[in-house]
This record gives structure tokens, C-alpha cells and sequence, in this order.
């Protein structure tokens, strides 16, 4: 193993060789080149949302409070491809089937009763072969219902998707899961 950092010239090398040297475009843990149609549950303020539209067609961003989606709309007001809905979920979770849908720091505020629910309306949302996207604060917050893992853990207990990539720091984990056929 080389010591020291590898030089321009390797790099170089390897995009003359092969422009996707690592495979980023068709690697089965990123974001996919582009989504046909998107759900963000829990977009709050469009930080996230205005990340992910340049991943989507169409993205479809909700949210429980209308101060969060008024000022999540003035960031994403540039992207036509991105709608904004006020929902609940699980019982205000919109019609239609999806390619990715997002669960960013939102699920450990669900009852179990409601992250059942959440994850059937989910599961049966997704396309076959559909991506979904969890991440979650890690530390315990005596507010919240659950922790993090807790929630990354009953998804992946579902025989229905698989883990395609995890990624854990200190503070947060990001899981991509896919739905399977």
C-alpha cells in the first residue's frame, strides 16, 4: 500500500482509461441517474428536496406543517419538477406508485401502530425494483417514540426490501433499501 497520496496523474490515468471509473452511474447503493417519480415524506424546510430534485422527474415533497412547506416552497421555487403537499402520514399518504421514496428524519416520530402503517403504504407504493432512502438522527431523544436504528431495523426486517447500502457516522445513518420484486 502506497504511503502517500495518490498524484493527479493517477487519477488521470484512470478517466482516460474509463470516464466512470468507479462505476458511480450504475452503482446499485447511489441514487439512481434519475427517478421517474419521487416521494419525500417529511421534507420540512426543502433542504433535502431541493438536493433530490436533480434527481427526479418528478418529486413529490410533504410535510405536517405549512411554515415548513411555505418556506421549503421559496427554495425549491426553480425546480417545476418538484411539488409540494401538506400531508400525515401514514393516513394522509398520496396515490400513485413511486421509484424512490425518502424517509429523512421523520420515522421515530411514529407511534408503532402509525410505523406499520407507514411502511405498509410504502412497501406497497414502490416500484418494483424502487429505491427507498432512510435517514435518521442517531442519539436518543426523550421526545422521540424510538431511536434511529431502531427505525433503519424494522425496515430491514421486512422481507420485501433488501439493503443495497448502509452508512453509519456518528450522529446519523443513511440505509438505501430496495424494493424487491
Amino acid at each position: 500500500m502506497p504511503s502517500e497520496s495518490l498524484a493527479a496523474d493517477y487519477f488521470e490515468r484512470l478517466y482516460a482509461a474509463d470516464a466512470d471509473p468507479w462505476s458511480f452511474a450504475t452503482s446499485r447503493y447511489a441514487l439512481g441517474p434519475r427517478y421517474l417519480r419521487a416521494l419525500e415524506i417529511g421534507c420540512s424546510v426543502g433542504v433535502l428536496t431541493q438536493r433530490l430534485g436533480a434527481h427526479c422527474s418528478r418529486l413529490l415533497a410533504v410535510d405536517v406543517n405549512e411554515r415548513a412547506l411555505t418556506a421549503a416552497r421559496a427554495r425549491c421555487a426553480e425546480l417545476p419538477q418538484v411539488t409540494f403537499a401538506r400531508a400525515s402520514i401514514p393516513d394522509g399518504f398520496p396515490a400513485g406508485r413511486f421509484d424512490l421514496v425518502v424517509v429523512s428524519e421523520v420515522a421515530y416520530y411514529w407511534s408503532d401502530a402509525d410505523l406499520d402503517r407507514a411502511r405498509e403504504r410504502i412497501a406497497s407504493s414502490l416500484e418494483p425494483g424502487g429505491d427507498l432512502l432512510l435517514v435518521h438522527f442517531l442519539p436518543k431523544v426523550d421526545d422521540y417514540v424510538r431511536d434511529g436504528d431502531a427505525v433503519h431495523e424494522f425496515f430491514l426486517a421486512d422481507e420485501r426490501f433488501e439493503r443495497v447500502h448502509c452508512h453509519r457516522a456518528e450522529r446519523y445513518r443513511l440505509d438505501l433499501l430496495r424494493r424487491l420484486p
